[in-house]
């Protein structure tokens, strides 16, 4: 504070002194460029911004200059809109969250933070400018958690129908070898042809499902051109398929027969023969089965673990396991199945639970360890090599819905918060 006084009183001084003995030069003053709301945007600040912003676009041919200092001043009108929407909110980026987030950027980039302020100040980065940006981010992820990705909602409709699209567009690496019988209908049928073709197609469906073969049946039952090979079409990658099949198998597993499918050449009905190509993700489940003792205003952590120390002796001794979960553990759902909570794949259980799962020997109950959820111990029954491969693309096809969604949920939220808001500009 004394330090900032005498400076302050200094410049004051030799502001005297140059008036006194010589003529002023005209002193630049921070102009205010925008009124955002109740916010002022400084000259200054745009400067700022135009430097980091140039530091970025190093190397990159960039707009003229008038041209980017619209678009930063723009950017910056966003910015202030969103920060006070985020007070608004009462959402606050503090010191200890955003200090965690810059360890974890230094960790992910194998480096110490003094080694991450270091190699910023050596690109011409100011640090602390650099944790201010950090913040805003972390503020603008959380304002889109509350106001855009809360709206969005992907139906398991809307999965199959992207999956089916993109076998179709050839996007998908599959290869099926499918079998197939036809129905065929004159052109331009009557009614009443058509539905005796249908009632034709339904009759060969309730021998499929009876049991007999696939390929005996399109031999003796189809109108198509392949009939004689027992109907098979061959390999055939996903996007050469016609479009009805791609859709149709687009759920099907392979040794599944299709529904009735119509097409203007009649009555078709698949089956998945085979199946080949595209990345087959496994994944190693566990199966395993637990007790959970909660803790709460009567019973404190050692009380919970004791109370596991006492089930752990009496399960040595001989007692079940399915009898004293069900009697014993505040895990009421899986309590109810003896404690059994099935097979579990990677990222399914909280990291605790999941650690101790995965260095336990079959058979073996483990110590009391503690989770968020109180203390437990945990038995694995099984192990296995898990085929996730349709599930792995529905996630995945679910992941860039959900991503396509909200990047126009955010376009739309942004223009509303630009248009719904005070903005002046300045000339």
């Amino acid at each position: 504070m004394i330090k900032q006084t005498f400076i302050t009183s200094l410049i004051g001084l030799s502001a005297l002194f140059s008036a006194a003995t010589l003529k002023a030069e005209p002193v630049q003053i921070d102009r205010i460029i925008a009124i955002v709301n109740n916010e002022a945007i400084s000259e200054s600040e745009l400067q700022n911004e135009l430097q980091s912003i140039k530091l970025q676009l190093q190397g990159n041919k960039m707009p003229p200059d008038r041209i980017l200092r619209d678009q930063v001043t723009e950017r910056l009108i966003m910015k202030h809109l969103q920060q006070q929407l985020g007070n608004s909110n009462n959402i606050i980026v503090g010191d200890e969250t955003l200090n965690q987030a810059i360890n974890s950027i230094a960790t992910q980039n194998n480096i110490s933070l003094e080694h991450l302020r270091s190699v910023l100040e050596s690109d011409g980065i100011n640090f602390n400018a650099y944790r201010e940006n950090i913040r805003y981010e972390i503020l603008q992820q959380r304002l889109r958690q509350r106001h855009i990705n809360t709206r969005i909602n992907i139906t398991e409709t809307e999965v199959d129908q992207f999956l089916a699209q993109q076998k179709t567009q050839g996007n998908s690496a599959d290869e099926y070898r499918l079998g197939h019988i036809l129905i065929s209908l004159p052109e331009a049928p009557s009614a009443e042809a058509i539905d005796k073709a249908k009632q034709r197609g339904e009759e060969v469906l309730a021998l499929l499902a009876q049991g007999q073969d696939f390929n005996q049946t399109a031999m003796s039952h189809s109108d198509g051109q392949l009939a004689l090979s027992g109907g098979d079409l061959g390999w055939r990658k996903a996007g050469e398929l016609p479009s009805l099949f791609a859709k149709a198998i687009a759920t099907m597993q392979p040794g599944e027969v299709s529904p009735l499918i119509r097409s203007p050449s009649g009555y078709h009905i698949v089956k998945i023969s085979e199946q080949r190509g595209g990345e087959r993700h496994m994944v190693s489940q566990t199966h395993a089965r637990h007790i959970l003792i909660n803790t709460n205003e009567l019973i404190d952590d050692d009380t919970a673990r004791n109370r596991l120390l006492e089930l752990k002796n009496r399960l040595a001794n001989g007692d079940d396991f399915a009898t004293l979960a069900h009697a014993n553990s505040d895990d009421k759902g899986s309590a109810a199945k003896g404690g059994d909570l099935s097979w579990s794949s990677p990222g399914q259980m909280v990291p605790a639970f999941e650690k101790m799962m995965n260095k336990l020997e079959l058979n073996v109950v483990s110590e009391p360890f503690q989770t968020q959820f109180g203390w437990h111990i945990v038995e694995v029954l099984e192990r296995r090599q898990h085929d996730d491969t349709e599930q792995f693309y529905r996630n995945q096809a679910r992941k860039q819905l959900f991503e396509r969604k909200a990047a126009e949920e955010e376009e739309l939220w942004l223009r509303r918060l630009r248009d719904e808001a005070y903005v002046e500009l300045r000339p």
